[in-house]
C-alpha cells in the first residue's frame, strides 16, 4: 500500500473512533471523512460503511490485546487476569468507540465465521484461557471459554461499572473473579 493510502485509511480508523467516543448520535462516513481530512470519495473507497470502519477500529484494539498477551511472561490464571486487566484498560481508553459494534447474530456464530476484529481478540485470550481453565482443573473448554469471556468483558459493561462507582481496578477484579466463577460453573454443568 502507497504511504499516502495508508495515511488516509489510518486517518479514517483514528476519526472515527474520536467522532464515537463523544457522540451520542449516529455518525455519517461523510463527517468521519472531513474529521479526517480527507474526501468523501477518498473514504469510501477505503470502507463501504461505517461499520467497516469500526470493524478495522476494533481490529486495532484487538492486536494492542494481542500483542499484550504474546508478551506476558506469566502462564494460566496470572497471565488470564493481566490480559483481561488490560482489555479494560483499552477499553476505558478507547471510550465510546468500543461500544458501538452491535450485531443480530451471537459472538461465537460470528468468531466461527472469522469476523476480522474478534480474531486478534481470540488470539489473545485462546492460550491464557487454556492454561486457566487447564490450572483449574477443568480441561480445555474451547469456545466456550471465549464466550464466557465476552460475556462478562463486553465494553458496554464494563462502562455501566465505571459510570456506577467502580474504579478500573475494582471493575477489573469483580469481572475477573465472575470469569473464575463462571469457568468453573460451566465446566462443572458440562461433566
Amino acid at each position: 500500500m502507497r504511504s499516502d493510502t495508508e495515511r488516509n485509511r489510518r486517518h479514517l480508523v483514528q476519526a472515527a473512533a474520536r467522532l464515537f467516543e463523544n457522540s451520542p448520535t449516529p455518525v455519517s462516513l461523510a463527517e468521519i471523512a472531513k474529521h479526517a481530512e480527507v474526501s468523501t470519495a477518498t473514504a469510501y473507497r477505503h470502507f463501504s460503511s461505517v461499520e467497516e470502519i469500526l470493524h478495522a477500529f476494533r481490529a486495532q484494539v484487538g492486536s494492542q490485546l494481542r500483542d499484550f498477551s504474546a508478551q506476558q511472561t506469566t502462564r494460566g490464571m496470572a497471565r488470564l487476569e493481566a490480559v483481561s486487566r488490560h482489555w479494560v484498560s483499552l477499553v476505558i481508553e478507547h471510550g465510546g468507540a468500543m461500544v458501538q459494534m452491535r450485531s443480530h447474530r451471537g459472538y461465537l456464530e460470528r468468531l466461527r465465521e472469522g469476523t476480522g476484529y474478534l480474531a486478534p481478540q481470540a488470539e489473545a485470550l485462546d492460550e491464557p484461557l487454556r492454561q486457566s481453565t487447564e490450572d483449574l482443573g477443568l480441561g480445555d473448554l474451547g469456545d466456550d471459554a471465549l464466550f464466557l469471556w465476552n460475556a462478562l468483558f463486553d465494553p458496554r459493561d464494563i462502562f455501566d461499572l465505571i459510570k456506577n462507582g467502580r474504579t478500573e481496578d475494582e471493575a477489573a477484579t469483580l469481572l475477573v473473579a465472575a470469569l473464575r466463577g463462571a469457568l468453573i460453573g460451566w465446566a462443572t454443568q458440562e461433566s
